[in-house]
């Protein structure tokens, strides 16, 4: 598939799921870590323009000068920009207007990727690729970002509307890119040894998973399989949400303060549990991996269990003895650089490497995460309190 056909379809992907949206929908910010779906659609469309077409398209004209400060994230090298809990106030642009802009966008990086109008037709080896592949990656993580920041919206709004008539859950683990089953119950043995970690130069990688380097693991084991809801259950029929002994100090803080009871989305009716699903609220299918829990959540359960989390270093040389894929799963890692890692000059370099504090790295996939858009070497990073991403448990010892 050539750069052009790759782009069409992950802007189109991204359009997609916000097609069974009301417009209403399109506005809301629940809360500072959910940004409208709107301002995906803009931001990811303001990247194509602000670091490929302003630069290397000869004769382009920016769509609106405005949007430059409406739609970018966080990016301090290209200016001053709308704070993050401010997107919801943003009733203008309207979606129709952030629509005519994708347009604009799509039409202009054609010619980019074409060579229309004396521009550069770009083939795989032409410098600017890096750049488009980032591009394309940066869209399907804005992608997952949909699914989770929809879920969050139309969970909280009190009538629980449904998205569709299916759950993300329903769809085909191969149309996600999600492995299926359970295999065994019995740990995986790892032997102690000496791994080698990180991008192992086949294909795309961000940043921060360069350089790939060698690691010391003692002997360890691990689960072949996800925590499910009915053994999450069991955690909290047994009080594992009002003992502090399975607990990190700021986790027993942040139950007590936010009154936390279950995972995200799960609520109890007349003695039955429900959860919310994009296809609506639903009894809580109990085979299916748990789903939303915090980092604080996943290791308290661990305890309980006898167990703990894997670091991310186990996690990565054992992962092709399990299936993974429809959880992103916690570690006991920090987000800290690798040895040798290196920002990149300019507004790319703060990609990642600005975020590598206070935060825990997650490994594998979800089944929110695009097809063919992970790997094992993938790292994923939350502050632990967070639990509206598509997050599982995996457990070690």
């Amino acid at each position: 598939m050539s750069l052009l056909e790759q782009y069409r379809v992950i802007r189109q992907a991204s359009e997609d799921i916000c097609r069974p949206l009301q417009k209403e929908d399109y506005v809301v910010q629940p809360v500072a870590d959910v940004s409208p779906p709107k301002w995906h659609l803009g931001h990811t469309t303001w990247f194509w323009e602000t670091f490929l077409l302003e630069k290397h398209l000869p004769g382009y004209k920016i769509f609106n000068p405005d949007y430059n400060f409406v739609f970018n994230s966080y990016y301090e090298t290209i200016g001053a920009r709308v704070i993050r809990t401010d997107r919801g106030n943003l009733s203008r642009p309207s979606v129709d207007d952030i629509y005519q802009y994708r347009k604009y966008v799509d039409s202009a990086m054609a010619e980019l990727l074409s060579g229309a109008h004396g521009a550069v037709g770009l083939q795989d080896a032409h410098p600017l690729c890096d750049i488009i592949l980032l591009g394309l990656n940066h869209e399907q993580q804005h992608q997952e970002l949909l699914w989770s920041d929809i879920k969050y919206i139309l969970g909280h709004n009190p009538l629980f509307p449904a998205w569709s008539d299916y759950d993300i859950n329903d769809l085909s683990p191969s149309a996600r890119g999600a492995e299926e089953g359970r295999v065994t119950d019995t740990l995986i043995p790892m032997a102690a040894g000496i791994y080698e970690i990180g991008y192992d130069g086949d294909g795309f990688c961000f940043d921060n998973e360069r350089t790939r380097h060698k690691v010391w693991l003692a002997d360890f084991k691990i689960s072949p399989s996800l925590v499910t809801n009915e053994e999450y259950l069991a955690f909290i029929q047994a009080g594992g949400y009002e003992n502090f002994i399975y607990w990190h100090a700021e986790g027993w803080d942040w139950v007590k303060q936010q009154h936390i009871r279950g995972p995200l989305y799960w609520h109890l009716i007349e003695g039955n549990w429900f959860y919310y699903t994009l296809a609506g609220l639903r009894p809580v299918a109990m085979d299916e991996p748990v789903c939303h829990v915090s980092y604080y959540e996943a290791v308290a359960y661990a305890a309980w269990k006898g167990q703990r989390l894997p670091t991310e270093w186990e996690w990565e040389a054992a992962s092709g003895e399990f299936n993974w894929g429809k959880r992103w799963e916690w570690t006991e890692s920090a987000y800290l650089p690798y040895p040798g890692f290196k920002k990149a000059e300019g507004a790319i370099g703060e990609y990642n490497g600005k975020f590598m504090v206070s935060q825990m790295v997650l490994r594998g996939a979800s089944v929110a995460t695009p097809a063919h858009h992970s790997r094992k070497t993938y790292r994923n990073f939350f502050h632990p309190h967070l639990r509206w991403q598509f997050t599982g448990i995996r457990l070690a010892s």
